[in-house]
């Protein structure tokens, strides 16, 4: 899909006076980086609540396109993929990836320069090495016991 059509119907430069709970959904989508390290499954330490990002994706995460095979209908596959809302990022901020767009803007901060809505292309996220696009696993691979062997830092 080009870039143009992805941006119609975005207002402009929106994500700088539009409160998240008031963004459309068209708005609220364009926001995702395409990074893919939403989809990536974390460890987190029970004593410490720590959260380590592994390089193993859901089993839905397409690794070449760094986006999720099944968007759409996610849940139906994948119960307990999360949907994240204005509302849920407040609950959810513990796992989000230090550059994702919808935290970012939760917390007052810009978009970084190589993100889609201020570069112009969807290939800047992956350019910058900062998505996960040809680095992963998929979970249907690795079993549970293994994946402390997979960490990785983030961001990448």
């Amino acid at each position: 899909m080009s870039e143009g059509p992805r941006r119609q119907g975005l207002r402009e430069r929106y994500w700088e006076r539009i409160p998240l709970a008031e963004m459309t959904s068209r708005e609220w989508e364009a926001l995702c980086d395409g990074c893919g390290k939403c989809c990536l499954n974390k460890l987190e330490d029970e004593e410490t609540g720590q959260v380590d990002l592994t390089r193993i994706a859901c089993r839905l995460f397409d690794d070449s396109t760094c986006r999720c095979k099944h968007y759409a209908t996610r849940h139906d596959y994948v119960p307990e993929c999360i949907q994240l809302t204005a509302k849920t990022i407040p609950n959810h901020m513990y796992w989000l990836p230090q550059t994702c767009a919808y935290r970012l803007i939760h917390e007052g901060r810009e978009l970084y320069d190589w993100h889609p809505l201020i570069s112009g292309s969807a290939e800047t996220v992956h350019r910058a090495g900062v998505s996960i696009k040809d680095r992963t696993v998929s979970e249907d691979v690795v079993p549970d016991d293994l994946w402390d062997d997979y960490l990785i830092e983030e961001p990448l």
